[in-house]
């Protein structure tokens, strides 16, 4: 057994480093999602690779402990890529927040439970700010205590109770389109202030969100303040980044230094042509989108359709 075996495998040890780990500077990615792991195994798949790339990227995980469905899932991400990487350094980047009722429903020898730092709050409404305190929000598909989650973390953002920060909707199979229309709908009826959410609907241009994040803002507190300015910006012009990424395969951060360049000291003609090429991708991942929320829309349709016949039919026999 070598020396770094002998320290993954020591649960003393690794809980000691990792708590002393989460008390170091970093950035910490909140991520809510479902503690079931839905019918489709895309999500559970989608959301593993998420895990994974937040420990890729250098962040930490702080989510409302699960060890099962969605939030399962990304722990096990985070722990697998750790262990692949990361063995030897015993950095543990993850950290649950939990009420002590809740908690009690796991098992706690249970060996994931038992290798995250558990943080306990109070209250639901103390775990809600706790888990706040990151320095961005992934949104994964989840139910009612996701959207739950969701809004209550637009109502305080949005009146001023709350940090602003980037929040990132992992909208794998299109899963957020309805509510992405619905809080479109109110915004435009004056209900809600907009919110520009990152949209991102897999691991790879989730990973290139990531590392725009992390490149634009860093963790400096000066930095931090400038996020949700900036976050519209990055909303339209991350298509641009993950069209760029496919046609060459080339680092993000390197077309990061392409794009500053032109922008800086590029001649017109350069300025003029990047212009174009951000709104023309932006378009063309709108208009992406859109087709896919009118082909779901169809297919509620069809739905609707088939049940109104079924309560027709089921009416006929009285």
């Amino acid at each position: 057994m070598t020396k770094n075996e002998t320290v993954c495998n020591n649960d003393e040890e690794l809980l000691s480093s990792f708590l002393k780990e989460n008390k170091k500077d970093g950035i910490r990615v909140f991520v809510a999602g479902g503690s079931r792991g839905g019918h489709n195994p895309i999500y559970a798949k989608e959301t593993y690779e998420l895990g994974k790339t937040i420990v890729q990227m250098g962040f930490k995980l702080d989510f409302g402990l699960s060890n099962t469905g969605i939030m399962g899932a990304v722990a096990r991400g985070v722990m697998d890529a750790w262990n692949e990487k990361q063995c030897s350094s015993r950095d543990f980047p993850i950290q649950g927040i939990t009420t002590k009722e809740y908690f009690e429903l796991y098992d706690s020898e249970d060996i994931m439970i038992k290798r995250i730092n558990v943080i306990f709050a109070k209250t639901l409404e103390e775990r809600k700010q706790r888990l706040l305190n990151a320095d961005f929000v992934v949104f994964a598909p989840g139910g009612v205590g996701t959207l739950d989650e969701l809004a209550y973390d637009c109502v305080a953002m949005q009146d001023g109770l709350l940090e602003k920060k980037p929040f990132i909707l992992y909208n794998i199979c299109g899963f957020f389109h309805h509510i992405l229309e619905f809080l479109k709908s109110i915004s435009n009826k004056g209900f809600s202030d907009p919110i520009p959410f990152i949209v991102v609907d897999n691991d790879f241009e989730l990973e290139i969100a990531f590392n725009l994040l992390k490149n634009k803002y860093g963790t400096c507190e000066e930095n931090k303040k400038d996020v949700y300015a900036n976050v519209r910006q990055l909303v339209y012009e991350l298509p641009y980044f993950i069209k760029k990424k496919q046609e060459t395969n080339l680092d993000v951060n390197n077309i990061v230094k392409e794009v500053c360049a032109i922008k800086n000291s590029g001649t017109k003609e350069e300025k003029e042509k990047l212009e174009a090429d951000v709104e023309t991708a932006y378009l063309e991942k709108e208009i992406e989108r859109m087709y896919d929320r009118l082909a779901k829309t169809g297919r509620d349709t069809s739905v609707v359709s088939y049940k109104l016949s079924r309560l027709k039919r089921r009416k006929g026999k009285l």
